[in-house]
């Protein structure tokens, strides 16, 4: 028997549009299904909007890969659809000389991803570009920039709409299945309470942060053996600024052990936002913490190791985002967890975990990688 639909995504953020539309691009029948009653909902729409360039990670991991190469497919998707971009640039900046050491460690790691055009500045040299900037040295990472993720997300829906495909809103997975056939259950529920059962020959588990609760559904059911990588929740604070900021680049700090450290972001209007910090936590939520002030006191005090001038009083309560780690605090960042067959041994599904940064910048590539999985 054949199914209702040859492929469904569940999750409508940027990883799951992505998807859909690689799909809906080589001529196939895709639906996308979203709890939310927006695209991009949750992490694709509270992060810093970044394109990174691909300097940070361990050579061969897929973030390191999938960054270089997806770094350009953005830029070019991005001239070509008409979504505000700016190749701005990064300066990443070492505030002490015992820093310096890392700065050199991640221009080798940049170079050996592919990253051909760091370069090393001199405190001179980075006040010639940004006059305020305070340092001992430095790095330029000219193919840095910034995106309009929400511009991003609508025109890849209007591509898969465009396309054999559809983005369904307000619906909820309940359970997902396989029946005799070897097809995919799939039980949704819609806002008003509506239950609908549906059968896809294809299914990609792209949820973000409730990717492991829904394949532990259908791997409970039909290979008892593997389960999805655990999850661990991370939430980050960003901080905006009353006034304008004085700077073109983005200006981010030598990075701590977790995370990229508070870092120096413009959106597209030239507004500044800084973040994000790192905040372990047992459940969704986000409330932005910061009753007592002492976060936006450490938020000053990481900023004007490398923004002296930072006008006092001037930072406000922005917005939190939550990263869907696959590692536990005080261990090495994870590598993203793309699980086809040849993992957990189910023909036709793909669960993915873990995408947070730079998954906004890899995108286009995971969705490329992905649609090579099914075939």
């Amino acid at each position: 028997m054949s199914a209702d639909i040859e492929t469904v995504v569940i999750g409508a953020g940027v990883i799951g549009l992505a998807i859909a539309r690689a799909f809906t691009d080589d001529g196939g029948e895709v639906m996308v299904l979203e709890r939310h009653k927006l695209i991009g909902a949750e992490t694709s729409s509270r992060n810093s909007e970044v394109i990174h360039a691909g300097i940070y990670y361990p050579r061969d991991s897929m973030r390191a890969r999938f960054c270089v190469r997806g770094k350009d497919q953005l830029y070019n998707f991005a001239q070509q659809a008409g979504i505000p971009v700016k190749r701005c640039g990064k300066i990443l900046v070492a505030t002490s000389p015992d820093e310096t050491p890392q700065l050199d460690r991640i221009s080798a790691a940049g170079k050996a991803n592919g990253v051909s055009d760091l370069c090393s500045l001199s405190p001179k040299e980075v006040r010639e570009l940004e006059p305020d900037i305070a340092c001992v040295a430095a790095l330029h990472s000219p193919s840095t920039g910034i995106i309009d993720a929400h511009a991003l997300m609508l025109a890849l829906e209007g591509l898969i709409e465009a396309g054999n495909g559809q983005v369904v809103l307000n619906v909820s997975v309940e359970n997902l299945s396989q029946n005799a056939q070897g097809n995919f259950v799939v039980t949704t529920q819609s806002s008003d309470g509506e239950t609908t059962t549906l059968t896809a020959h294809n299914l990609i588990i792209a949820a973000g942060l409730e990717a492991q609760h829904l394949a532990a559904f259908i791997h409970g059911k039909t290979n008892g053996s593997y389960m999805p990588p655990k999850r661990y929740l991370a939430k980050a604070h960003y901080y905006t600024l009353s006034t304008r900021v004085p700077f073109k680049h983005l200006i981010y700090p030598v990075p701590p052990q977790a995370g990229l450290g508070i870092h120096l972001t413009l959106d597209m209007a030239g507004q500044a936002r800084f973040g994000p910090d790192l905040t372990w936590i047992d459940q969704v939520d986000y409330t932005f913490d910061d009753a007592d002030g002492r976060r936006q006191a450490d938020f000053e005090t990481a900023i004007r190791r490398y923004w002296p001038s930072l006008p006092q009083a001037s930072l406000q309560p922005g917005y939190t985002g939550i990263r869907p780690k696959i590692h536990p605090p005080g261990t090495s960042t994870a590598d993203f967890a793309i699980h086809g067959p040849e993992i957990h041994g189910i023909p036709r599904l793909i669960g993915l975990y873990g995408i947070e940064s730079p998954g906004l910048t890899c995108c286009l590539s995971i969705a490329d990688h992905v649609r090579k999985l099914i075939g």
